[in-house]
């Protein structure tokens, strides 16, 4: 696999951005009560996926769903992450106790450093919605689906909801009213395109959970290798 593909948002995550965004995830309210739902989301999907018990979280930020992995008491954990600052935040971050379970490992997500099928399954959360480049999302697929020897946990924006409509209104008046020069770091992906694509990279869609049905555009997906 090339090394070639590099998002651009994810040069940003030196050690100021990476502790910025482990704030962001505890600001308010808001935040904390979407962070439960991920959270409870999360953990349904690893059930459904049959409680893997070789994990890579990919990728894992601040680590902030490692002590969800950490339920299990004899899962391995693999937190990796392009960003070695991502990685530096998430020792400190979390409790110890989890950390010292963790195996950290600074790869892309394009390009991942482990063998095939090394993992029973790839935890990805908050990435797919960065990729707005379809190719691009192949290449991560097929990486995932050589990696990975039984599933794929993944979330990303997809619409047929209220969310994605207000989204949709909202980002044609500010190209329209501010002349914006089209560069985005988050997309909304039809869920019938990215479904397509699972099947093309090798997996079948064994079920989806949605954050808010109908209104949220947040979805996980859990895929078995095929």
């Amino acid at each position: 696999m090339s090394t070639a593909i590099k998002l651009e948002f994810a040069e940003k995550y030196d050690l100021q951005h990476a502790i910025e965004y482990l704030l962001k995830h505890q600001d308010g309210f808001a935040r904390r009560l979407s962070h439960k739902r991920d959270v409870q989301l999360a953990r349904k999907a690893l059930a459904l996926a049959g409680d893997p018990g070789v994990v890579l979280d990919l990728p894992c930020g601040a680590g902030r769903f490692w002590p969800l992995l950490a339920e299990k008491h004899n899962r391995m954990i693999i937190g990796a992450d392009n960003s070695a600052s991502m990685l530096e935040v998430a020792s400190i971050a979390q409790p110890a106790d989890v950390v010292k379970r963790v195996r950290h490992l600074q790869t892309s997500a394009f390009d991942i450093d482990l063998p095939d099928n090394a993992v029973d399954s790839i935890f990805c959360m908050r990435l797919l919605h960065h990729i707005g480049d379809a190719t691009h999302r192949m290449a991560l697929l097929k990486e995932f689906h050589r990696v990975s020897r039984d599933s794929v946990i993944v979330s990303l924006w997809v619409d047929g909801n209220v969310k994605a409509w207000r989204r949709k209104r909202l980002e044609r008046h500010r190209v329209e009213d501010a002349g914006a020069d089209g560069y985005q770091n988050r997309f909304v992906l039809p869920a019938a395109t990215v479904e397509a694509e699972f099947e093309k990279a090798g997996f079948s869609v064994q079920q989806h959970l949605d954050f808010i049905p109908l209104y949220a555009m947040w979805r996980v997906y859990i895929l078995r290798k095929r």
